[in-house]
């Protein structure tokens, strides 16, 4: 494809296949659209048998020419997978088996009546089904880098065409000069998602102002956070989208060339990256003169080897060129030296999954969303002690009730709430008294936490706040290059005295030096993983400084988390029935038959099976 007008031409004829999923039933090809996940997520559930059961069951009833099977990324609440939605009506079914596949066709797509039994919690309002989209756990969303994420298929670009696909770049290469698409980004007060939160436009003025007769664009896709996977679900489920917008960040810093940088654990995804890429270039949207100008840029993929380090950009421009994964000094930054020495852009996924919308909507429509200083939406992966879930995406401003309580249901068990930990092991812990505070770049910074790349994971009453501080640091020191000593030597010495205080050797002069050192650790380490190591432990100790004495005064865990500090105790209303001590794998507890039976706690493992193995509620805990 070399002009607008075939793109145009492209556009109206596929959106004849869409219009179900546009809310329009007009001129649609097919009665239904039967969207099946296939993210990470669903895919390991059994939706690719699932899939198949469907082509099966439409075959059956003669439904297949009146019936459009479409496997999509990831619809975002992971905890309902396998899941699928069914258009025009947009209900969403939740935790489907291949046996429940033959009742949704017959019932729901031959019968017109859809089984309640099976659709998503909270999808029946006053006895009627409502749209996914208004289900509590979606109202409050607002997704525009997750926009066609669960509704289009991936590995058609047909597909993301019909939905204005590729518009942004055309408008960009056809009727821009590369300093109105920098003005607009910087206009639009876009900042990176990657956890820096810079300003994107002013990034790409940096490298668009620096003569080189080479340039690069790169997309950092290594995110390494534990139970993070923002990035991976763009890519698995839109990734055209961050092909379009790295085409225009070339064309908008003078750039011929891209690199992805994804980690190989990731496989759906750079198999879907690459998929769209090919077609892009078959449709002349990637190569030479594109839409017949002078602007050719391509892109290559490169695969990580999942070191978290490698999210530093510095360290993963080392890795592309073939090196040891490591941070080096900055200045230079990379806009103006980076890959090979060259001027080089790089933003995360999430950032470049925004920009064909700011290009093609205008600046004043994506800051018209979030708050003053933090403009648009945030991703984030929501995990740990929460009823949904998954992957969320509510305007920057949003409170973090608003997303525990209504996005992500509250707390599972009537448990009560204890913290949030936002910004995975670089972030830190807020507690009860910060919940109605907003959720955007600065806010956090200011309570000691950070935005991040875009985990947020909940705790309860049960979770030790100690354990979760060494919980987060034993992963930094995993990752940790070793280039420079703060990080190398002062993490390990942080989780060694974690590792006593949860033991019950701690003592008081432990926890001041823990704290030196932590800050010591925060100032001088070379690049953010050191720098923001120490952010769990600071916030849990300001937060939650009376467990940590807890642990070292009273040699008592209060959440009953640590195990060493734990002590197992039959009670007077033991029977003897022996199960206990049938089914201890140290034989620890003795007794004889219909007698008060006993547990030796220096053998005692702490395993909990003698717990679980009692009918009487006999063994206590403490």
């Amino acid at each position: 494809m070399k002009t607008l007008a075939q793109l145009e031409k492209i556009s109206d004829e596929t959106k004849k296949m869409v219009e179900l999923r546009l809310g329009s039933t007009k001129e649609a090809d097919k009665k239904y659209h039967i969207m099946i996940c296939q993210g990470t997520g669903c895919l390991s559930s059994q939706s690719i048998e699932i899939e198949k059961t469907f082509k099966k069951e439409l075959e059956k009833h003669n439904l297949q020419e009146d019936t459009m099977l479409v496997k999509t990324g990831c619809f975002g609440i992971c905890e309902a997978g396998p899941v699928i939605i069914i258009y025009p009506e947009g209900i969403f079914y939740s935790h489907i088996t291949t046996e429940q596949v033959s009742d949704i066709v017959e019932k729901h797509l031959v019968n017109g009546n859809p089984i309640e039994d099976m659709l998503l919690h909270g999808s029946v309002v006053d006895g009627e089904i409502i749209p996914f989209n208004q289900v509590s756990f979606y109202k409050k969303q607002k997704r525009l880098a997750l926009r066609l994420c669960g509704l289009i298929n991936p590995e058609n670009i047909m597909e993301y065409i019909a939905f204005d696909g590729y518009k942004a770049l055309a408008k960009a290469v056809l009727t821009m000069k590369p300093e109105e698409v920098i003005k607009e980004m910087i206009d639009s007060g876009l900042r990176g998602r990657g956890g820096g939160g810079f300003s994107t436009g002013v990034k790409w003025s940096f490298t668009a102002k620096t003569e080189d007769n080479q340039k690069y664009i790169v997309c950092n896709g290594d995110e390494g956070d534990p139970g993070a996977f923002m990035d991976r679900s763009i890519l698995e489920g839109d990734p055209n989208s961050v092909i379009e917008a790295m085409a225009i960040a070339g064309f908008a810093t003078g750039a011929n060339h891209g690199y992805v940088y994804v980690r190989a654990e990731y496989p759906t995804a750079v198999n879907r990256l690459s998929k769209a890429i090919e077609q892009a270039r078959d449709l002349g949207l990637l190569g030479k003169s594109i839409f017949g100008t002078n602007f050719d840029f391509d892109i290559e993929i490169r695969l990580g080897a999942g070191a978290f380090v490698c999210g530093e950009e510095t360290a993963l421009l080392n890795s592309i060129e073939g090196f040891r994964g490591m941070p080096n000094p900055r200045p230079p930054y990379p806009a103006v030296k980076g890959l090979w020495g060259k001027p080089t852009v790089i933003n995360n996924v999430e950032t470049f999954a925004n920009v064909p919308q700011i290009i093609l909507n205008g600046s004043s429509w994506f800051k018209s969303i979030g708050t003053d200083t933090s403009k648009g939406t945030k991703v984030f992966a929501l995990g740990g002690k929460v009823k949904n879930t998954g992957l969320i995406e509510v305007p920057m401003g949003t409170t973090l009730r608003e997303v525990i309580f209504e996005v992500g249901g509250g707390i599972p068990g009537d448990k009560k709430f204890k913290a949030v930990q936002t910004g995975g092991p670089s972030g830190g812990c807020l507690t009860e008294k910060e919940l109605d505070v907003p959720v955007d770049f600065d806010s956090l910074t200011k309570l000691g936490a950070m935005m991040g790349s875009g985990g947020m994971i909940v705790m309860d009453e049960s979770n030790c706040m100690v354990d979760i501080a060494k919980f987060f640091l034993d992963f930094t020191v995993e990752e940790s290059c070793g280039k420079c000593a703060p990080c190398r030597i002062g993490t390990k010495r942080m989780l060694e005295i974690l590792e006593k205080i949860s033991d019950g050797k701690g003592t008081l002069e432990d926890l001041e030096k823990l704290e030196e050192i932590a800050h010591n650790v925060k100032i001088s380490s070379l690049c953010g993983l050191g720098q923001t190591a120490p952010n769990p432990i600071l916030s849990t100790l300001e937060h939650f400084r009376d467990e940590y004495i807890a642990h070292i005064v009273d040699k008592r865990c209060p959440s009953g988390t640590c195990k060493n500090l734990l002590s197992y105790y039959i009670l007077d209303n033991c029977v003897g029935c022996t199960l206990c001590a049938k089914n201890c794998p140290v034989n620890a507890i003795s007794g004889e038959r219909k007698e008060l039976h006993h547990i030796d706690t220096s053998i005692c493992i702490k395993c909990n099976v003698c717990l679980e193995k009692c009918p009487f509620k006999a063994i206590e805990v403490r």
